[in-house]
């Protein structure tokens, strides 16, 4: 893997966008990473260059059969003005597991994150400070012989991009309407649910498209067989708490292992509150409502951090949750997950990475 990262710095830089208004994924930083790989040379040519249009052939692989993986995660400025990644190499280990599902070349975890860092540091300035904002980075590789045919490609691109961000979802830390998917399927096993594929997202467009056309802001999943087990929201993972413990879905090879959803379970270790991972179904869940014994529910993402469901709604039964109210572990899981990202809150984890 190489080491030296060539650079280029824009001779336009562009106008910062109002931090008050930045929404989720419609700004993009001044300049990007991308790095080749063939299968003489490995992995090469790593350079930071001015943010631009990238031209491909309309033969390129990836329009045709999908070859893409991508990341999300996100850096933060402190009030001290240090710049903090949150648990970055879990997210390069998580996409080389991503790559391996799909006949990617692996690449070197800790020269990506040096990559990133390299990156963030000349657009630094980008980096919003205002509350609840963040730099949110997203490497993604795709596959790019122009040739016609089903196979892994013999070359590919490695791109690192920049957002500056607000709230990923509009409705920030008030609960969400969710709506539960029992048409539309997401994966099964030996499927590509547990890793950050592409086409996954695809998949779940139709589902989330008609949900908000109803007045949803996602889709819980459940799972491809039976559909009555819950797998995921579409953005998130999901946590149940009933009769005061926290149970979340089991990673059954269907799901993604997020990194949040990793870090919510150690918090609530740490907080002595039981958590539990094992499959739940959607009656279990609704028994539980009309048993008085579901206390909240939340997602939990990179993008939304930490999202409360205040409504569940499946066939013909909607439940109201917490009387639409943020619950008191959802509250202060976020309080302490934003806190440790921004240098506020001390990080007893050592899940924080100076850039």
């Amino acid at each position: 893997m190489p080491c030296q990262i060539n650079i280029e710095r824009t001779k336009t830089p562009k106008k910062k966008p109002d931090q008050n208004n930045l929404g989720f994924g419609k700004y993009f930083t001044d300049h990007m990473f991308v790095m080749d790989y063939s299968t003489e040379k490995g992995w090469h040519d790593p350079r930071i260059v001015p943010y631009s249009s990238v031209p491909f052939e309309p033969s390129t692989m990836v329009f045709h059969y999908g070859q893409a993986v991508f990341e999300g995660l996100k850096a933060f400025k402190t009030k001290n003005g240090k710049v903090l990644l949150f648990r970055p190499m879990k997210n390069m280990e998580r996409l080389n597991i991503s790559n391996d599902r799909l006949c990617i070349p692996l690449i070197d975890a800790n020269f990506a994150i040096e990559a990133i860092k390299t990156l963030i540091k000349i657009d630094e300035d980008w980096i919003p400070s205002c509350e609840g904002t963040s730099l949110y980075i997203r490497p993604f590789i795709i596959a790019t012989d122009p040739y016609l045919g089903v196979r892994p490609s013999d070359t590919y691109k490695f791109f690192i991009i920049l957002s500056p961000v607000g709230a990923y979802y509009p409705e920030g830390i008030k609960p969400v309407k969710i709506y539960v998917e029992d048409y539309y399927v997401r994966s099964t096993k030996g499927g590509l649910g547990n890793v950050k594929a592409a086409g996954n997202y695809a998949a779940s467009l139709k589902a989330q498209y008609e949900a908000s056309k109803k007045g949803y802001t996602q889709v819980l999943w459940l799972d491809g067989i039976e559909k009555k087990y819950v797998e995921e929201v579409g953005t998130m993972n999901v946590f149940f708490v009933i009769n005061k413990e926290v149970i979340t879905p089991s990673l059954e090879g269907t799901i993604l292992p997020g990194v949040t959803r990793d870090s919510v379970l150690q918090l609530l270790k740490s907080f002595k509150i039981t958590a539990t991972e094992r499959r739940i179904t959607i009656d279990e869940i609704f028994h539980a409502h009309e048993n008085g014994d579901l206390n909240e529910a939340f997602g939990t993402g990179t993008a939304a951090v930490i999202s409360p469901i205040g409504g569940l709604t499946w066939k013909d039964k909607t439940m109201i949750i917490n009387n639409e109210e943020t619950g008191e572990i959802s509250r202060r899981l976020y309080k302490y997950l934003t806190g440790i990202q921004n240098g506020e809150i001390e990080d007893s984890f050592g899940w924080t990475m100076e850039v």
